[in-house]
């Protein structure tokens, strides 16, 4: 079965030796995608626009990957603060309110860049 590695370009990816997705037969994962800007500035000050970036980013590597939105089955939220729980549930609904994947969200003390408030993982399954 074919392995199919997506880049997002991320500064980490060949540190550290991930894809940003990989794909094997209709199974897509997409790693622990933080709200990276492009040109490597600032990101969004707030919850909801880093959600935003994050699921931007996401939606690239599952295009890339021959996937989409419709294929997601799971997501995995971790977030700097459950007080943001609201700016980052409304971006995660905005992207996913029809497609409803299992999620889980799970706060955690800190993240690579202290910036960063939220980090999403996704797994999608193309049928």
């Amino acid at each position: 079965m074919e392995r199919r590695l997506v880049s997002s370009g991320s500064p980490y990816e060949p540190i550290m030796g991930f894809s940003r997705a990989v794909r094997v037969g209709p199974h897509v994962h997409v790693a622990g995608t933080a709200p990276i800007m492009p040109d490597g500035g600032e990101p969004p000050p707030d919850a909801y626009g880093q959600t935003r970036r994050c699921l931007e980013i996401v939606l690239a590597a599952l295009d890339d990957a021959g996937a989409s939105a419709a294929d997601v089955v799971r997501t995995t939220i971790y977030a700097t603060s459950a007080a943001d729980f609201e700016e980052i549930a409304r971006a995660h609904g905005e992207v996913f309110a029809e497609v409803r994947p299992a999620n889980a969200f799970i706060v955690v003390s800190g993240f690579v860049d202290p910036r960063w408030k939220v980090e999403i993982v996704a797994d999608a399954i193309v049928v």
